[in-house]
């Protein structure tokens, strides 16, 4: 079964018009997922409205047309299987809510494709995605330097954005000799499932085999358990039974279990995923759990599910490094916007801005500065307006990010370096 293949979250990143779909679409159609009369046929309707190069996109962004015209196949999961693993595309098309999702959601990736097309090479967006990706906890990158058939496949071209995006990565803290960088052309075919004639000077692997050659993320079965709450269900004849996603540690049937920050505590009586029982869940693992001693009411989404003998921390307040994405105007002492960290949206109040630092480098710019603003990395002190359960990235990680949003775009994004407990 191809269910037992390990599973990979994988995002595709990089600046908007630099071929990211175009790449999707064709992994998707290289691995059989998307069948050949159906790419054909957006072929021929992109060729007639003379914009050839979309078809593959033209996938991506079709699935509401599709359903219209009754055709079944479904991109929307875009699941594909390469020899070693199966791969989950997290989505990411305008950045803003990617950041959002990439650290909230069940999305968040193991691995990410860097798009830079040839023609255009580092851009600005590109700058942001490789520096949120590595604030976001993404250590494996394949770097896809695309749309070389603008550029007549020209060795040297390849060579120059090669070595910007290697200095680039180096600043973040990439090490530029662990990333495969591939020469592609998304649109052609070229170098994603076999490796093409047009690059004879290319000795590295394609696409699918970089993929292959990602390392199994670790699950984090021995941190603490924690299961942050995204639904609370109340089933007749059975219970309460919250919905969440294992994000680190074990739960098995029998255990004792607390929900912070109320701090109502239960017993686990059962756990279910995908309609059938389990004995016990690991992280990864979308589950149901019905626990014993706890009404619907007194749980909700945010709340963070751990053990009794390691409970989740509730911070009174907390120190953190945050790199600010876009702000309208500059951000001082006072300002309250959305934290959104795991399934929790809790205002925060920015008490203190400690130091601002060179994102580039990380090194300290300025001692307590009087307000940061686009582009710049602080160091910060936040209380949030009501408990919020939220852990030192260095103690357990997937509970230590968080995104800032405020007017309907994400203002930044953060990890926790310090939690003074409640």
């Amino acid at each position: 079964m191809a269910a037992e293949k390990p599973h990979m979250n994988l995002a595709i990143i990089g600046h908007i018009d630099h071929g990211k779909s175009t790449l999707v679409g064709r992994l998707l159609y290289e691995t059989g997922v998307v069948p050949p009369h159906i790419i054909e046929k957006y072929k021929e309707e992109a060729k007639a409205k003379g914009k050839e190069s979309f078809a593959f996109a033209w996938v991506m962004d079709s699935l509401k047309e599709e359903r219209e015209r009754g055709i079944t196949i479904d991109v929307a999961h875009k699941r594909f299987d390469t020899d070693k693993y199966y791969f989950t595309i997290v989505d990411c098309p305008g950045h803003r809510d990617f950041v959002k999702n990439m650290i909230t959601g069940a999305s968040q990736a193991d691995a990410a494709i860097l798009v830079v097309a040839a023609p255009e090479g580092v851009q600005a967006q590109t700058k942001e995605h490789v520096f949120l990706s590595r604030t976001l906890g993404i250590n494996q990158l394949i770097v896809a330097i695309n749309k070389m058939d603008m550029v007549k496949y020209d060795q040297k071209r390849y060579e120059e954005v090669k070595n910007d995006i290697s200095q680039l990565l180096k600043m973040v803290g990439y090490k530029p000799d662990d990333i495969t960088f591939i020469p592609t052309s998304a649109f052609m075919g070229d170098n994603v499932s076999k490796l093409s004639e047009n690059t004879p000077w290319y000795k590295g692997p394609t696409v699918l085999q970089a993929l292959d050659l990602l390392k199994e993320p670790e699950k984090p079965v021995d941190l603490p358990l924690r299961v942050p709450v995204q639904d609370v269900y109340s089933i007749s004849g059975v219970g309460t039974v919250p919905v969440g996603r294992v994000e680190t540690g074990k739960m098995k049937k029998g255990d004792k279990v607390v929900f912070m920050p109320p701090g109502v505590e239960g017993e686990v009586k059962s756990i279910e995923m995908h309609h059938e029982e389990i004995p016990e869940a690991v992280p990864g693992d979308n589950i149901g759990w019905n626990v014993r001693g706890v009404g619907k009411d007194e749980i909700r989404r945010g709340d963070v599910c751990g053990h009794t003998t390691n409970p989740p921390t509730v911070a009174d307040e907390f120190t953190a490094q945050i790199v600010v994405l876009q702000h309208p105007s500059a951000i001082t002492v006072g300002y309250t916007p959305v934290f959104h960290c795991h399934t929790a949206q809790v205002a925060c109040t920015i008490t203190e801005i400690q130091k601002k630092l060179d994102p580039r480098t990380g090194q300290v710019k300025e001692e307590n500065p009087t307000f940061i603003k686009a582009g710049d990395a602080a160091i910060v002190k936040v209380k949030p307006t009501r408990p919020l359960v939220i852990e030192n990235v260095r103690e357990i990680p997937q509970l230590g990010r968080f995104a800032i949003r405020d007017m309907g775009q994400t203002i930044a994004a953060g990890m926790v370096i310090d939690v003074k407990k409640k």
